[in-house]
């Protein structure tokens, strides 16, 4: 198994641990063939951790409770499957693409992370977060 993907059949808790093991904000998901699945992150997370209406909300701020009392409440979703959890609907590129492509992507699409996909399987990953050091670094050092 690759460190940067996680599995369907992971706990939320296996998921969540290896998120912040990897100070990734999201990782690719897989099925039992390695296939590419979709992503599971930071909002698939909260998602599940939060009841469904405050997903629905336009706003909060009426709301009174801890973060403790939340976490409380769905202490028993560590056990549930990422599956359960993960956005499918992601976007990938494969292992050809250019840096062009993965600008596009960012740039149009709410992702933190670009999975590069070779024949199904995930051979790498791209975070928005190295993606934009990576050409800072580059806008910075030329002239």
């Amino acid at each position: 198994m690759t460190a940067f993907v996680l599995h369907v059949d992971d706990t939320l808790e296996v998921a969540v641990r290896r998120l912040v093991e990897l100070d990734l904000p999201a990782l690719p998901v897989v099925d039992d063939r390695e296939r590419f699945e979709g992503v599971f992150g930071e909002r698939e997370f909260v998602t599940a951790l939060f009841p469904g209406y405050v997903g629905q909300l336009k706003g909060a701020a009426f709301l009174r409770g801890s973060l403790d009392g939340a976490l409380e409440k769905r202490n028993h979703c560590r056990f549930e499957a990422v599956g359960q959890h993960m956005n499918t609907e992601h976007v990938e590129v494969g292992s050809d693409h250019s840096e062009l492509q993965v600008a596009e992507i960012f740039l149009h699409h709410r992702v933190l992370i670009v999975p590069v996909v070779d024949d199904k399987r995930v051979v790498d990953v791209i975070s928005r977060h190295g993606f934009f050091r990576d050409v800072a670094e580059r806008f910075l050092a030329s002239p």
